[in-house]
């Protein structure tokens, strides 16, 4: 399929990764700098199935070289092959595909290493740290767990976005990004530990840059003592 792939796509084909052809159904701008697209999924959801947070490699034109991203499925439906995705954009060959995309245009997908388990027992509150580039998974999750209040700390300007949130059981504590999350990693740190010391059976789900996600993971497992069975911790950008 396509253009050679290079290390990565050699080291997921000995990993018995799944390739797919997408092709874009449709598109909209939800804020200026948060677009969603509605593709056809070239038989993959049939092949896979589906689960919460599940998400895709999509394979990008860098300068001529192949560059993969992983995204979240939004809204997937096996029963007519279809789902959607959104992007956060930014600079780089991801958020410049995702604005050009109109239907028609196709991509190549890699499906490999994707997979969620419910947490057991249930959770009596989640505790998430998430942003605009993993809004589609924190929005999987809360659906998945639908039933489960949520503390969430969000970096970043939640106006616009498509949470789904409910007032009654979620509460958003919106952080704005400073000092490349250095802020984010202070705000969680001030009320996390009280937070849950009166919640049984906690779950904390950290979902944002790659090192403020690695402190936070490291805080909640090594200080903290949450039981790493009930973390679940992904870092979805690297801040550069």
């Amino acid at each position: 399929m396509g253009q050679g792939r290079g290390w990565e796509g050699a080291v997921l084909r000995l990993m018995r990764a799944k390739d797919f052809e997408f092709t874009v159904t449709d598109a909209e701008d939800v804020t200026v700098d948060y677009r969603r697209l509605r593709l056809t999924d070239g038989g993959m959801l049939a092949a896979t199935g589906v689960h919460p947070t599940m998400w895709v490699r999509l394979w990008f034109d860098n300068g001529g070289r192949p560059h993969q991203r992983a995204y979240t499925l939004v809204d997937p439906d096996p029963a007519t092959g279809t789902f959607g995705l959104e992007f956060a954009l930014h600079e780089g060959c991801a958020s410049d595909w995702a604005r050009a995309a109109k239907p028609g245009d196709t991509i190549e997908a890699t499906v490999q290493g994707t997979g969620f388990e419910a947490p057991v027992p249930a959770p009596g509150r989640v505790f998430a740290v998430a942003d605009p580039a993993s809004l589609p998974a924190l929005n999987s999750l809360l659906d998945a767990l639908d039933t489960v209040p949520a503390t969430i700390w969000f970096e970043g300007d939640t106006g616009g976005l498509p949470l789904r949130t409910d007032p009654a059981r979620h509460e958003i504590r919106p952080v704005p990004r400073r000092d490349a999350g250095a802020h984010l990693v202070e705000r969680v740190k001030e009320s996390l530990p009280e937070l849950l010391r009166s919640t049984p059976e906690p779950y904390v789900w950290i979902a944002c840059d790659t090192a403020t996600t690695r402190a936070l993971a490291a805080y909640t497992r090594k200080e903290l003592g949450v039981p790493k069975q009930r973390v679940n911790a992904l870092g979805y950008w690297r801040a550069t």
